[in-house]
């Protein structure tokens, strides 16, 4: 299990698709902010304002990335990157819990 410390933690939640995904920001010790949240069954589609790595913690997803035509599996363990400004297509196929940072 990955664990942060020395973390702030927004007390508000984030709340989309009508809370079938929810998420929190931490901000790190050095100033890096990631998500933490969980994605309930559905099909959804997100926008990204800056570079996104998604790491599946939990759960099983399929993602259709930005330029691709065929969907990625990805389960516990697994991750991908999305880039600034672009869109992705994601699939929870059971509930899953992700962390998302964020980068240049």
């Amino acid at each position: 299990m990955k664990m942060f410390r020395n973390v702030d933690v927004g007390a508000l939640a984030n709340f989309y698709f009508e809370g079938k995904v929810s998420s929190r920001t931490l901000t790190l010790a050095n100033g890096e902010k990631k998500t933490l949240g969980v994605m309930l069954p559905g099909e959804y589609r997100f926008d990204t304002a800056q570079n996104e790595l998604m790491e599946i913690q939990a759960g099983k997803v399929h993602v259709l990335l930005p330029g691709q035509t065929e969907w990625l599996i990805v389960e516990s363990g697994g991750e991908f990157e999305v880039s600034a400004k672009m869109a992705f297509d994601i699939k929870v196929l059971e509930p899953t819990d992700y962390c998302c940072s964020y980068f240049e």
